[in-house]
């Protein structure tokens, strides 16, 4: 399959370098809200990144001044006002939905690199990622029940188990907002850097996170998730089959003989 080409006006962006892909949300002048077009290419992204064997590691970042200020509520509001808003958004969100669902199951892992604001929506593809790392100075707002509505766009599905159902419901219903500090003590971010070197420290973690040789990268990532949900003796019996399948590979064989040839 060939690489989608970026043109610079595309609401979404993708750079591949070597093992690591870069997509952009690229609607800056609207803090890079998520409307139909950029959920349409975000799941064309993910959908090209799932079936490429050379990337291991996926990172989402935004352009401009924020990261994501959640749904486009210019489009959804005026969709409420004509009496629109089950088509235009159950059309909005099959497309995003389907891009979140790739990200999760895809044996890739993925980083969200979060500056400025992350709000609703964009709060929740923040956590929706595998890992998160964020600038110092990034706020996280919640924004959903201020406006009367539930959660959505995998705000429940990274968030719940990440930090629990109780932590989970202070969030949703009880912040306006929340620091990087306090995302980094609850568990949803793995790495606070100064805002000034964030695409450093970013580009830093995805680069060590690429060194896994892919059958770790997808094995661990599949076992992880399912470890809540799975009654013992089947997820024992995964465990087995994943890393009997990892062993088998060249990477595990060349990584055995350079271990157990140290100090010989």
């Amino acid at each position: 399959m060939t690489a989608p080409v970026s043109k610079p006006d595309d609401p979404a962006l993708l750079r591949i370098d070597g093992p690591i892909a870069t997509i952009t949300l690229n609607r800056p002048a609207a803090f890079n809200a998520i409307n139909l077009a950029i959920a349409q290419k975000l799941e064309q992204l993910a959908a090209y990144i799932d079936g490429a064997d050379e990337i291991r590691v996926v990172v989402l970042e935004g352009e401009g001044r924020a990261f994501c200020a959640g749904g486009d509520l210019q489009t959804i509001g005026a969709a409420a006002e004509a009496g629109t808003v089950t088509p235009v958004v159950g059309e909005l969100l099959k497309h995003y939905h389907a891009f979140i669902e790739i990200v999760r199951r895809m044996p890739k892992i993925s980083l969200s690199s979060v500056h400025g604001s992350a709000a609703g929506a964009g709060m929740g593809l923040a956590f929706v990622t595998d890992l998160c790392i964020a600038a110092e100075d990034a706020k996280f707002t919640p924004a959903y029940a201020k406006i009367g509505v539930s959660p959505d766009g995998g705000s429940t599905v990274g968030i719940v188990g990440t930090v629990g159902s109780r932590r989970a419901l202070q969030i949703f219903l009880s912040e306006d907002n929340f620091t990087a500090q306090q995302a980094y003590e609850w568990g949803l971010v793995a790495k606070v850097a100064p805002a000034a070197e964030l695409k450093t420290a970013t580009r830093k973690l995805a680069e060590r996170l690429a060194q896994n040789p892919p059958a770790a990268i997808a094995g661990t990532k599949q076992l992880v998730y399912q470890a809540a949900t799975t009654p013992v003796k089947q997820q024992l019996d995964a465990e087995e089959h994943k890393i009997i399948m990892a062993m088998n590979t060249d990477a595990f064989r060349a990584a055995v003989k350079k271990f157990t040839s140290k100090g010989k």
